[in-house]
């Protein structure tokens, strides 16, 4: 492996989210050297879990560019994180130590807007573990929604997951119309429904996201159930767009992991506002990490 000793200046971008921590890192031309990916970063799983899951990414993005551990420290890295947003998260952060030559902190909804418009003006509506609408206009920064999960984050994986359940166990009482969704739901707590008050004690957005695709599929295959919560959290994305455009975001793109199984079921005038993305979350921290150097 290539030492770390007068390395040029590298640049990483990291996007911490709920599923999934990924990061690249480039040189000073642009060019991709490598990729790593690491377990779920969002800050609700605390600070310092986060940050290792940041510092793992980073790792194997320089072990599949060739670069000694020790390049860590050369690299200018900026990090998306979600949760960033909340009171005194920043100022914690930023007070850390790191690993890195520099690092700048940001809500990964920024880094998202920044890689999606290529830095220009412009809204995104993220729709993956949690949902969030965020739009930079006239470098005034909105954000709508994305507060957390449970009391947040409509129309996301997690609150997917949240309304099969609640259904499933209704309809376990015989409370409400049973579907195959409600049967298979129940089989993953072994139609027991105190083995789901257990499972809810520990469970986490990421947990409760893990049902969003078997709900996607269903819903898709027509399970009365499985539309019912589709409709209703497609409606919340609805409202997130319409609200970014409100505010004068005239270009609006939808991301996240649930955005193309989600698109299809927005309604019309909603999806007439959506744009393709330019870029995804990693390259607008890279952009964020080139921006800091260049201003510091």
């Amino acid at each position: 492996m290539r030492a770390a000793a007068h390395t040029p200046p590298l640049f990483a971008g990291v996007d911490g989210g709920g599923t999934g921590c990924r990061a690249r890192i480039e040189d000073a031309q642009g060019a991709v050297l490598g990729t790593g990916i690491a377990g779920p970063a969002a800050l609700r799983i605390g600070v310092d879990r986060a940050l290792a899951e940041v510092e793992k990414a980073c790792r194997a993005a320089l072990d599949e560019a060739g670069l000694a551990a020790d390049t860590l420290s050369a690299l200018h890295t900026a990090v998306g994180l979600a949760g960033v947003g909340r009171k005194g998260v920043l100022e914690e952060l930023e007070s850390r130590p790191h690993p890195f030559r520099s690092v700048v902190y940001a809500h990964d909804a920024t880094i998202a807007c920044i890689g999606a418009h290529g830095a220009r003006d412009g809204g995104i509506v993220i729709v993956g573990t949690g949902s969030v609408g965020f739009a930079v206009v006239g470098g005034r920064e909105i954000r709508v929604g994305g507060y957390g999960f449970p009391i947040s984050d409509e129309g996301s994986g997690a609150d997917l997951g949240l309304h099969a359940i609640r259904l499933a166990l209704r309809a376990y009482d015989e409370r409400g119309l049973a579907t195959q969704l409600t049967r298979e739901v129940m089989l993953r707590f072994r139609d027991d429904p105190f083995e789901a008050v257990a499972w809810m004690d520990r469970a986490t957005a990421t947990d409760y996201a893990t049902f969003a695709p078997l709900v996607m599929r269903y819903a898709d295959a027509g399970d009365a159930v499985a539309r019912r919560i589709v409709r209703d959290a497609a409606e919340q994305i609805d409202e997130l767009v319409r609200r970014l455009a409100e505010c004068g975001a005239t270009r609006v793109a939808l991301i996240g992991g649930l955005a193309s199984p989600m698109q299809p079921w927005l309604a019309p005038d909603v999806q007439r506002r959506l744009v393709p993305v330019e870029g995804d979350a990693v390259d607008g921290a890279l952009r964020l990490a080139r921006k800091a150097t260049v201003n510091g």
